[in-house]
């Protein structure tokens, strides 16, 4: 008997050690599992965020570029292409989607689904692994993955929890879900929900509909492998079952998740990048600017600003609906107006097109002078310091390459010494449109193409006017001499002597038509660029009081006091001359151009606002005279074409410039510019609020036109100023004025030329010189 006494009291012990083994397991891991916890909230397993930068998390925002009617142009960026948006920015449906199928249960936790969590435990993780939108986003923000095992993942998981439920304290639900959808990369440039809009939809967030927004919530799962431009069928099927799972959580019906799921993805896909988009020349001035007023201007705690990754808001003056005008325009005339280009330098009717006046040792002198300019010769000369003789020998070396053409980019073989005399064959477009009282550029056209062609036609590049530079001389002579637009002046040839204004040798102007008989009024002189009349007006003047009225219109380059310069001998620049004749339209006040409005931090703080730059050049009757001559221009001399039929060969005319005829009936001031050989065409053109300069031509003077019925500023150029304008008559919001030049309140001066008709021919030699002596 007392044998199984002690049987018995053994099994008891043993059952209790069992038990008391149990509890000390279960406390144990409670402990551990709490101590996981505590030891991830004392950052034992990698640094954690503090209430600061909870407060303030760290993420690189790109600089946005705004328009002067609010809408986003462009972002400086560099590897986060990334602008945030407010919640209220989001679609209802896109959140719902969001929670719908990442986090159904998202209102009611404070960070952890704890329901979740047991689920995903106690199926080692196979029905998901439970993480909450808060735990993505800490995730995201704060935490990387350290470790491809369970263990390092596990403490991982523990750093996410953690700071998942601060967040939850830091920030409301709403918060937190706009700084997930702005924090997440979405694949090819896509950085948060504002990139990802524009990319693959062309939309801002809120004008995003329901299929597109269950596109981009499925990409949550994995961007990289859900790419809808490598995966399209991974990323449809991934769609539908962010659908299918609105569906079952009543935020959508069964019927329009059937009808959405047969639907395509129906991508528009606007890729971003500095090369393209909208006023990518502009931008590149834009970046210029910017870097040197970051320069000068440093943050509060004595470091720089990152343009491409603080976030800075920079409000400019384009306009974004003009700037598109100004483009289309481009886009039209350039094609048509290239094609008879090169129609009439083709090599079988010339051999050494398209440089028509060179022999062949001046071609290949060109040729090589553009070879050591070239970004290849600068990349290997200098990053790979390789010597010339095997630089030049690899520009005759065919390999691949991507081409631009009006008809698309052309995918070839070619040596480099060939597409570089490919590209010296093309015609090259400039363009500026400015607000005269303001001063505000409102569209920037640097040239044809950005991603093949960097060169700024705009500011960067300067030609020779030719009679755009006439205005300046007549206005000086009437600011000297009370000239009216009614007097008339001999067109006969004059010679100014030499050592006469310093001039080194005599020089004779003469009329391109060869007509020197008779009499003109000084409106038809420059409506029609009568060389011999602004030659006789520059002898009244000088050419010094002349250079001086240019640099007080806001000329900076070099103008040599010659009396040549009244023929437009200076190369000057778009940007230069459209703020020279804004202040024709200005009443005589010169406002220096203004391109940035305001930049502001990305909390709103204004860190630079523009300070208006003007001064008195003329009196407001000289300069409203100045602005009637040039309405001569448009209406019975090289502009006229504007209002009514060339009398040329129309069907020709017409195959050829886009948009012809034009048949404005507004005042319209402006000057046409031809320069020697028909290497530059000019068109300069006003209407009260609004002034606009256009130049084409090609990369060197020696590609030119044959003939000047092309070759000329009224076809050249005048057509892109004739479809910019009619593009911005047609948007009435842009408000483009079709009304009268507003003159002096007095006028001394007369403007009324209706009794001065044609040519006038006076009856003895005391009119003329009574002419002459002004």
């Amino acid at each position: 008997m007392a044998k199984k006494k002690v049987v018995k009291k053994t099994k008891e012990e043993n059952f209790a050690k069992y038990i008391r083994g149990f509890w000390i397991l279960f406390v144990a891991g409670i402990i551990g599992f709490l101590g996981i916890f505590l030891f991830a909230a004392w950052g034992l397993f990698g640094e954690m965020p503090d209430h600061t930068i909870l407060e303030n998390p760290t993420t690189n925002l790109a600089s946005q570029i705004i328009s002067s009617d609010q809408k986003l142009i462009a972002k400086f960026y560099y590897n986060d292409n990334r602008t945030p948006v407010e919640y209220d920015a989001l679609p209802d449906h896109l959140v719902d989607a969001l929670i719908a199928t990442e986090d159904i249960r998202y209102q009611d936790h404070s960070g952890i689904d704890a329901r979740g969590t047991l689920r995903a435990i106690f199926t080692l993780g196979s029905g998901g692994g439970a993480s909450t939108i808060s735990q993505q986003l800490a995730k995201q923000l704060f935490t990387k993955q350290v470790s491809e095992n369970k263990l390092g993942r596990a403490f991982q998981k523990a750093k996410e929890w953690v700071i998942a439920t601060r967040l939850e304290r830091q920030y409301t639900k709403e918060e937190i879900i706009a700084m997930y959808f702005n924090i997440y990369d979405f694949g090819n440039n896509a950085d948060g929900i504002r990139s990802a809009a524009k990319i693959y939809f062309g939309k801002e967030p809120q004008e995003l509909n329901l299929k597109e927004s269950a596109m981009l919530v499925g990409m949550f799962k994995n961007s990289s492998l859900y790419n809808p431009r490598r995966n399209p069928i991974g990323v449809k099927n991934r769609r539908d079952v962010v659908l299918a799972q609105m569906e079952k959580y009543d935020f959508i019906t069964e019927k329009i998740k059937d009808s959405l799921q047969n639907t395509e993805l129906d991508l528009n896909y606007n890729p971003e990048s500095h090369r393209e988009g909208l006023a990518t020349y502009f931008r590149a001035y834009l970046s210029d600017f910017m870097k040197d007023w970051i320069s000068k201007n440093p943050k509060p705690d004595g470091s720089k600003y990152s343009l491409y990754n603080d976030g800075l808001k920079i409000y400019t003056t384009i306009d974004s609906r003009m700037q598109q005008h100004a483009e289309d325009a481009v886009r039209r005339h350039m094609p048509n107006l290239q094609a008879e280009f090169d129609h009439q330098n083709t090599p079988d009717r010339n051999p050494t097109a398209p440089f028509l006046e060179l022999d062949k040792s001046e071609i290949d002198q060109l040729l090589k002078r553009g070879m050591r300019q070239s970004e290849r010769w600068r990349h290997m000369k200098y990053d790979l310091k390789k010597e010339d003789d095997e630089i030049i020998k690899s520009f005759d070396v065919p390999i691949e390459m991507t081409i631009f053409s009006w008809q698309g980019e052309i995918d070839t073989i070619m040596k480099p010494m060939d597409s570089m005399r490919y590209y010296k064959s093309f015609l090259h477009p400039g363009l500026m449109s400015m607000d005269p009282q303001t001063g505000h550029v409102k569209a920037w056209v640097g040239g044809m193409d950005y991603k093949h062609f960097q060169y700024d036609h705009v500011k960067q590049g300067k030609r020779q006017v030719g009679s755009t530079f006439k205005p300046f001389v007549y206005a000086t002579a009437i600011d000297q001499l009370h000239l009216s637009p009614c007097d008339t002046i001999p067109m006969q040839q004059i010679t100014i002597e030499a050592g006469k204004f310093g001039n080194p040798e005599p020089w004779t102007a003469r009329n391109d038509n060869g007509d020197y008989d008779g009499f003109v009024s000084l409106k038809r002189a420059l409506a029609n660029s009568v060389n011999t009349v602004t030659a006789r007006l520059m002898d009244k003047v000088g050419p010094g009081p002349v250079v001086s009225m240019a640099r007080n219109l806001g000329i900076e380059s070099d103008i040599p006091p010659v009396p040549a310069i009244a023929l437009g001998t200076p190369d000057l620049s778009v940007f230069e001359m459209v703020a020279a004749y804004s202040t024709f339209a200005n009443k005589g006040v010169y406002t220096k151009p203004v391109m940035v409005t305001r930049i502001e931090d990305k909390n709103g703080t204004v860190l630079y606002q523009f300070t208006p730059e003007t001064r008195d050049v003329l009196s407001e009757e000289v300069a409203y005279v100045t602005v009637n001559l040039m309405e001569g221009v448009t209406q019975f001399g090289s502009g006229g074409r504007l209002r009514h039929a060339f009398a040329g060969n129309q069907a020709v005319y017409k195959e050829i410039i886009t948009g012809y005829p034009y048949e404005f009936d507004n005042p319209i001031a402006g000057k046409t510019g031809t320069t020697q050989n028909q290497s530059d065409g000019w068109f300069m053109g006003m209407v009260p609020n609004l002034v606009t300069g256009v130049w084409v031509g090609a990369e060197d003077r020696a590609a030119h036109f044959r003939t000047i019925t092309y070759g000329q500023g009224a076809s050249m150029a005048l057509p892109i100023w004739a479809l910019f304008m009619k593009a911005c008559y047609e948007d009435p919001e842009l408000n483009v004025s079709k009304e009268e030049f507003e003159g002096p309140a007095e006028l001394s001066i007369n403007v009324d030329c209706s009794r001065v008709e044609g040519d006038i021919q006076p009856d003895s030699e005391e009119i003329l010189d009574e002419v002459l002596d002004f």
